[in-house]
C-alpha cells in the first residue's frame, strides 16, 4: 500500500508561509504534497493548498529544509489506499497513528491551487 506522512512545518521568521503541516500522498516515486492551515481534525474542513510534488524521502524525514525553509517534524505517518481520484476531488483511507480515517481533498475550483481537506467527524 502507497504510504503518507503530516509533516509540521515549521518556517523561519519572516516567511511568506506561515507554520503549516505538509501532507504528502506517496504516488509512484514521488509525493503529491498540500500545505494544510492547521492539523487535521475529524469533522473540521481545512485550508489546504497545492505544492510541488515532493521527493519521496520527506516521508522518512524528520530535521531542516533546505534554502533555510525552516524545520519539518512527523505529526502521524501509515499507509493509504486511494478511494476516488479525479482533477477535482481525492479520497483516500488512511491508516495511521493518530488518523484512521476517510478523508477527501477537493479543489475550489480546476485552476485553483486551493483545496479544502476534510476529515469527517
Amino acid at each position: 500500500m502507497p504510504r503518507f506522512a503530516i509533516l509540521r512545518h515549521e518556517t523561519p521568521p519572516g516567511s511568506s508561509r506561515p507554520l503549516h503541516w505538509d501532507l504528502l500522498l506517496e504516488d509512484g516515486d514521488t509525493l503529491l504534497t498540500w500545505a494544510l492551515a492547521e492539523p487535521p481534525v475529524a469533522g473540521r474542513t481545512i485550508a489546504a493548498e497545492a505544492l510541488p510534488n515532493h521527493r519521496a524521502a520527506y516521508l522518512d524525514y524528520e530535521g531542516p529544509v533546505s534554502g533555510d525553509r525552516g524545520t519539518v517534524t512527523r505529526w502521524d505517518a501509515g499507509t493509504f489506499q486511494w478511494r476516488r481520484r479525479s482533477g477535482d476531488e481525492i479520497a483516500i483511507e488512511l491508516e495511521g497513528r493518530i488518523l484512521r480515517a476517510e478523508a477527501t481533498l477537493t479543489r475550489a475550483n480546476d485552476t485553483s491551487p486551493e483545496w479544502q481537506f476534510v476529515v469527517p467527524g
